[in-house]
């Protein structure tokens, strides 16, 4: 059951604990999906630390290694590979305690179970729901003892009235996202949409609500009080959905506008340069440095410095970082007032009248 990357595996009991179905009560080669009687009164547990986990779900679980791999080879060891998996609300470490677990979870078969880099993963396929009863010891490997709770008859008018609403808002969900349209796929594998509890729950896992919010879902057995709450994700979801979908046509909008008036614009550039008509931005700043400096009188080692920088900018292109500099840098030179001098203006006695009307 149990596949390595490493070249050791962990050791165990040869004999399985007493929390496992015995051998005689299943035919282990052929047992259909759930089966209540067979579920075990005591039930390995583990933690699901992101998102409840559903029935209805056939996913990858991943867990940290070492306070869970012997959870994980006892579980391979009993005929029908069953296990618990609950969510854990407010943990500070990766190893939540009891208290920090759900009451309710999903009784999962165990798949492909293997180790990488630290971490152990499986595939989950939800079964069923279980509640905590009573915990059998606090540490890891951790077994409680469970019950399997059935919903109660309901109105089938009702159910049948709240199943189409739910088929009607995944309907809506459809196009605005792929990935939904994979998980109805999966989940028409194994149910019908007239399954109106595996429906529910579907739907639930397939919003992205938060994590409390699907937990009271999971919580809640009776069937039309849970299809209303899914209801109302679904509904919250498919505005989410549509407000996404609507902001990304705007950004593109606005991006194709926004490259199409560059396109343009460089087009037009090219059109008025090769009919003489206007020059472009280079030479244009080029003509402005030299016409300040001819009314300047520039040291012979500074025009000469301007000269380089001229002649550097005259080769670089507009759109790499040296063309920024430089072009600051003979925008500062030639603004300076080279060979410019004003009239000095000595008197004394009016600046010891202003310094003292100044300093009263």
């Amino acid at each position: 059951m149990f596949q390595s990357n490493d070249s050791e595996t962990n050791s165990m009991d040869e004999n399985p604990p007493d929390i496992l179905i015995p051998q005689d009560d299943i035919n282990p080669g052929n047992v259909p999906a759930p089966v209540r009687d067979l579920y075990p009164e005591r039930l390995l547990i583990l933690p699901v630390l992101s998102r409840p986990y559903f029935p209805v779900q056939t996913m990858p679980v991943v867990l940290d290694e070492k306070p869970w791999i012997e959870t994980i080879e006892r579980v391979g060891k009993t005929p029908q590979h069953l296990v618990g998996l609950l969510w854990a609300e407010e943990h500070e470490s990766d190893i939540p305690t009891v208290g920090e677990l759900s009451r309710t979870g999903s009784i999962v078969r165990l798949h492909q179970p293997q180790r990488v880099e630290g971490k152990v993963q499986f595939i989950a396929e939800g079964l069923d729901r279980f509640q905590i009863e009573d915990w059998v010891g606090g540490k890891p490997p951790l077994v409680a003892t469970v019950s399997y709770p059935q919903p109660l008859a309901e109105d089938e008018d009702q159910k049948r009235a709240y199943a189409l609403a739910i088929i009607n808002k995944i309907k809506e969900l459809l196009p605005l996202n792929p990935l939904y349209k994979e998980s109805l796929k999966g989940f028409l594998e194994r149910f019908t949409p007239e399954d109106a509890s595996p429906l529910a729950d579907f739907a639930a896992a397939l919003t992205s609500a938060q994590a409390p919010e699907l937990q009271q879902v999971l919580d809640q057995v009776p069937l039309l009080p849970r299809m209303e709450k899914v209801l109302a994700l679904l509904q919250r979801e498919v505005e989410v959905a549509g407000l996404q979908t609507e902001i990304q046509k705007r950004v593109e909008q606005r991006m194709g506008e926004q490259q199409r008036e560059f396109f343009l614009r460089q087009q037009l550039k090219e059109i008025q340069k090769e009919l003489g008509i206007q020059k472009d931005d280079k030479t244009v700043e080029s003509e402005r440095f030299t016409n300040r400096l001819e009314e300047l009188n520039v040291p012979a080692h500074a025009q000469a410095r301007i000269d380089d920088e001229l002649e550097k900018f005259s080769y670089l292109e507009p759109g790499s970082p040296e063309y920024g500099v430089t072009r600051n840098y003979l925008d500062t030179l030639t603004d300076l007032p080279w060979g410019k001098v004003s009239a000095d203006h000595l008197d004394l006695e009016g600046a010891r009248e202003i310094l003292e009307r100044d300093h009263e």
